[in-house]
C-alpha cells in the first residue's frame, strides 16, 4: 500500500515555496528584472542599479553609447563602460555621469571601440554588488556601493600594458591627473535639461597602484599632459599586471565642489576594504527590505516581490550631501547655489502619486518627511512644485499631483515639517500656470469653465480636466485637516467635481469638450492621447479616485458601472494612433497582453481592478488583480509590462501582493484586493506590525472567502491607514469560488466624496 502511495504521489503537481531567509533577502533580488527592453517595446526600460536605498548616486554597466538613455539593455552583448548614473527613466535620460572602464593592450579611448563582449552568464548583479567577466582583455570588473560613493575592483591577467579608462562624457568636462596621489579628480556637466548653466557633477577618484597616466580629449591622448578642460575630457592610467592582481578604486561625487566629493570619500569609504563596503552594503539592504518578509509564494512570486521592492527603493533619490560641519546641504537645480536642507530628484509625480508615495507613507514615513522638507526646498528655491524633477523641472507629462504627493503625506501622519507654506504652494500651483509642466497648464479656462477645452490648443486636456478635479480634492482634504476657511476649502471640493463635465452619457465614458461646451467630435474612444496622456477614453474614464459612487452614478447604477468595467477585459485591444503618427510603445504594450483594452503598462488605467469594489462586487476586483499580477510580473528580464517608472510599477505589486491598494491616495483608505502569499509580515517604523494571514492562498484558491480583522470578521472593502498604523492581524479565507455575498452592501464600499457630506 505505502509503495503504491508513494507511486501516485509522484504523480502529482507538485509547487516549489520559497523559503526566505530574511539576512539575505537582497539576494533573492533580479536587479536585471526589466531590463530587456527598447525603445518599441518596454519590459521595464529598468537598468542593473548598483546603489544604496535613495542613495545620490548608481553605478550600472553601460551597454549603449554615450548620451543614450538606453544604457543598458539586456539584449546588448558588449559593455563599454560602468557608469554613475542619476537617470530615472530612459526617456529623461541622465545627468550627473561619468564612466570607468578597464583594458589591457592598445589604448582604446571611444566607448564603441574599446567595448568588451560579455555574456550573463558571467555577471552577477545584486543591488549591493556587481561583477562582469570582460573576455577581450580577460578582466574581472567588480562595484560595490554607498550613497555617494563606490569601491571598485579589477582583477587583471598578467599584461604590460594594462589600462583604466576615466571617460567624465562630452558637453563640457575636466580632468586633472595627481600622480603623486594616485589620485583623479574632475566634473562632468552632461546632462538632459532641467538645471543651471553652473551644473557640474564633481568626482574624485583614489587608485591603490602607482601609474602613469595622461589625460585624453575626444579620441586623442596628450601624452604627459595631466590637465585637460574642454568638449569631452578624460584620463587613461596604465600600470603592469601580474596574472590575478586586483586593483582597487575608490571614488565619490559631489554636485557641490570637489572638496565635497573628497569629503564624501572619506565620511563613506575612508580606507574601508572592498568586501566591508560590500557586507554594509548587504546590510543596508537586507534591513530595508526586510521591513516586509513574504512567506508561502512561489520561488518566482518571492523574487518577483523583492525585485520589485528593490525598484521601489531609488527614486526619488537623495541629492543632498553633508557639509564639513556635518550639516545637511545641497546643490540647488533652480539657482545653482549651494543651499540648506534636503533635496531629492528623479521622480514624475503624474506616474508615483498613485502607489509609490502611498507605499512610503506607510512603510516608510521617515523617508517621506525627509521628502516633503525636499518639496519645502523646491518650492522656495524654484518657485514651484516640481511635477517631474530631473533633477530641476522637467518640461514634461500633466497634472498638478504634488497637490497629492503634499497633502497625503500629511492626512497619513506626516509632522515636523512646515505644512503651512506647502499648502501655500498647493494653492498657488492650483490657481497659475508656472514653467515647464509646473503648475497648471488651461487653469484660467478650469477655473471658470469647470474644464480645459478641447479646442484652445491644450493637448491632453480631459486628461489634465480629470487629474486637477482629484488633484483639487487632494487640497480640500489637506485644507479641512489645517483648518482653512470653510470658503476656501469648499472652492476645491467644488472643484474637484469637475471631472463630470467630461462624461458623456451618449457612450457613458469620458469625453473632451469644447469651448462652447460641446464635446469634441468625431469621437474615438480608442483614440490615444489627443484629449488624453498616453491613454484612450477607455483607460482615463476611471480617473475620478476620490468620487467613484458620482462615476457610478453617472453610468446610471452598480451593473451598468460593473458592465462598463467589464468591457474593458472583452473588447478586443484595437486602436487609433493616428495622434501620435505611429504605435508608441505603451499601445504595443497593451495590444500583446492579452487583456483586452486593460492597460497595465501604464499608470491611468492601474487602479481600475479595484473599483468593482464600490459596485457590490469585489470578487472581479479579486479574480483581475490575482491575472494581474500572476500574468504581467516575472522576476526576469522581460519581468514588467510596460515601464516600471520610478517604483510606481512595482508598489502596485507590493500592494496587490498585500491585498489592498490606495485608489485614492489623499484619504485614509486601502481598497480590497486579494493577498497573493499565504503570509506578509510588515513591520512598521513605530515599532508595530501588520500581519496578513492566508494560510489555505493558492493559485486556485484567489477568492477572499472571508476577513477577520484583529480577531473579528470583516464586511467592509476597505481597509484604514490610521488603523493598520496601530497594528492589526488581517486572516483572510482564501477559497477557489468567489463569495457573492461579502461587500455587496452600499454600507462596504470605500469612501467617495459624493457620500461625504
Amino acid at each position: 500500500m505505502k509503495k503504491t502511495l508513494l507511486a501516485l504521489l509522484a504523480f502529482l503537481p507538485t509547487f516549489a515555496f520559497a523559503q526566505v531567509n530574511t539576512s539575505s533577502l537582497a539576494d533573492l533580488v533580479n536587479p536585471l528584472m526589466g531590463s530587456d527592453s527598447k525603445p518599441s517595446l518596454s519590459n521595464g526600460n529598468t537598468y542593473p542599479a548598483v546603489a544604496l536605498p535613495w542613495g545620490m548616486n548608481t553605478w550600472t554597466p553601460q551597454t549603449g553609447k554615450m548620451g543614450s538613455g538606453w544604457q543598458y539593455t539586456y539584449n546588448a552583448d558588449k559593455i563599454v563602460g560602468f557608469k554613475q548614473t542619476h537617470q530615472p527613466s530612459p526617456w529623461m535620460n541622465d545627468y550627473g555621469q561619468f564612466s570607468i572602464f578597464p583594458e589591457t593592450g592598445k589604448i582604446k579611448l571611444e566607448d564603441t571601440e574599446r567595448a568588451s563582449w560579455f555574456s550573463h552568464k558571467a555577471e552577477v548583479s545584486k543591488p549591493y554588488y556587481y561583477s562582469v567577466y570582460l573576455a577581450d582583455y580577460d578582466i574581472t570588473t567588480e562595484i560595490t556601493p554607498t550613497e555617494r560613493a563606490a569601491s571598485f575592483r579589477f582583477t587583471f591577467p598578467k599584461s604590460d600594458s594594462s589600462h583604466i579608462v576615466i571617460d567624465a562624457f562630452d558637453k563640457g568636462s575636466y580632468i586633472k591627473i595627481i600622480p603623486r596621489e594616485n589620485k583623479i579628480v574632475g566634473y562632468s556637466t552632461r546632462n538632459s535639461g532641467a538645471v543651471p548653466s553652473n551644473f557640474k557633477n564633481y568626482f574624485v577618484i583614489y587608485i591603490d597602484k602607482p601609474f602613469t597616466a595622461s589625460a585624453w580629449h575626444n579620441k586623442d591622448v596628450d601624452e604627459g599632459k595631466l590637465e585637460y578642460t574642454g568638449d569631452h575630457a578624460g584620463a587613461v592610467i596604465s600600470f603592469k599586471t601580474n596574472k590575478g592582481e586586483t586593483v582597487n578604486l575608490r571614488v565619490a561625487s559631489s554636485f557641490i565642489s570637489q572638496e565635497q566629493a573628497e569629503l564624501n570619500l572619506k565620511r563613506e569609504l575612508g580606507n574601508e576594504s572592498f568586501e566591508a563596503t560590500k557586507q554594509k552594503a548587504k546590510t543596508v539592504w537586507n534591513n530595508t527590505l526586510g521591513r516586509l518578509k513574504v512567506e508561502g509564494g512561489s520561488v518566482d512570486q518571492t523574487r518577483t516581490f523583492y525585485s520589485c521592492l528593490y525598484r521601489a527603493l531609488f527614486f526619488p533619490n537623495r541629492m543632498y550631501e553633508f557639509d564639513g560641519k556635518n550639516q545637511i546641504v545641497h546643490y540647488s537645480p533652480y539657482t545653482g547655489k549651494v543651499m540648506p536642507g534636503y533635496m531629492f530628484a528623479g521622480t514624475g509625480f503624474w506616474d508615483t502619486f498613485r502607489a509609490l508615495y502611498p507605499f512610503l507613507n506607510l512603510v516608510y514615513p521617515s523617508m517621506s518627511k525627509e521628502m516633503q522638507e525636499g518639496l519645502l526646498n523646491d518650492y522656495k528655491e524654484g518657485g514651484w512644485l516640481p511635477e517631474w524633477s530631473s533633477p530641476g523641472y522637467a518640461d514634461i507629462m500633466v497634472g498638478n499631483n504634488s497637490a497629492s504627493v503634499v497633502a497625503e503625506a500629511y492626512l497619513k501622519g506626516g509632522r515636523g515639517y512646515d505644512i503651512q507654506t506647502l499648502y501655500q504652494a498647493l494653492l498657488h500651483g492650483a490657481n497659475n500656470t508656472g514653467p515647464d509642466a509646473t503648475g497648471r497648464r488651461g487653469v484660467e479656462f478650469y477655473n471658470s469653465l469647470g474644464y480645459v477645452p478641447y479646442d484652445v490648443k491644450i493637448n491632453e486636456n480631459a486628461a489634465r480636466t480629470l487629474e486637477y478635479a482629484y488633484d483639487d480634492f487632494a487640497i480640500y482634504k489637506l485644507g479641512k485637516a489645517l483648518n482653512r476657511p470653510a470658503s476656501e476649502t469648499e472652492l476645491y471640493r467644488k472643484r474637484a467635481m469637475n471631472y463630470k463635465n467630461l462624461f458623456d452619457p451618449a457612450t457613458g465614458l469620458m469625453r473632451g469638450k469644447n469651448k462652447d461646451g460641446k464635446f469634441q467630435s468625431p469621437f474615438n474612444p480608442f483614440k490615444w492621447g489627443d484629449a488624453f496622456t498616453e491613454g484612450n477614453s477607455w483607460h482615463y474614464t476611471w480617473s475620478v479616485f476620490h468620487d467613484v459612487q458620482g462615476l457610478i452614478n453617472l453610468m446610471g447604477g452598480n451593473q451598468k458601472f460593473v458592465n462598463k468595467l467589464d468591457s474593458v477585459f472583452i473588447l478586443p485591444p484595437v486602436f487609433d494612433d493616428s495622434y501620435y503618427g505611429q504605435v508608441i510603445h505603451e499601445i504595443r504594450e497593451m495590444q500583446i497582453a492579452g487583456m483586452g483594452q486593460y492597460a497595465h503598462g501604464n499608470q491611468p488605467i492601474q487602479h481600475m481592478v479595484y473599483l468593482y469594489n464600490y459596485a457590490g462586487q469585489p470578487w472581479k476586483t479579486q479574480q483581475h488583480v490575482r491575472d494581474v499580477m500572476d500574468k504581467m510580473y516575472k522576476p526576469t528580464p522581460d519581468g514588467y509590462c510596460g515601464d516600471e517608472d520610478n517604483g510606481q510599477t512595482s508598489a502596485w505589486y507590493i500592494f496587490s501582493s498585500m491585498g489592498f491598494y490606495p485608489v485614492t491616495p489623499a484619504s485614509d483608505q486601502y481598497v480590497l484586493g486579494a493577498p497573493l502569499f499565504k503570509k506578509i509580515t510588515v513591520t512598521l517604523e513605530n515599532g508595530k506590525t501588520i500581519i496578513i494571514n492566508a494560510a489555505n492562498n493558492s493559485s486556485t484558491n484567489r477568492y477572499v472567502n472571508s476577513l477577520n480583522v484583529n480577531g473579528k470578521p470583516y464586511s467592509l472593502n476597505w481597509l484604514g491607514h490610521s488603523a493598520l498604523l496601530k497594528g492589526a492581524t488581517l486572516n483572510f479565507g482564501m477559497s477557489a469560488q468567489p463569495n457573492k455575498q461579502k461587500g455587496t452592501q452600499p454600507a462596504d464600499a470605500p469612501y467617495s466624496l459624493t457620500n461625504d457630506k
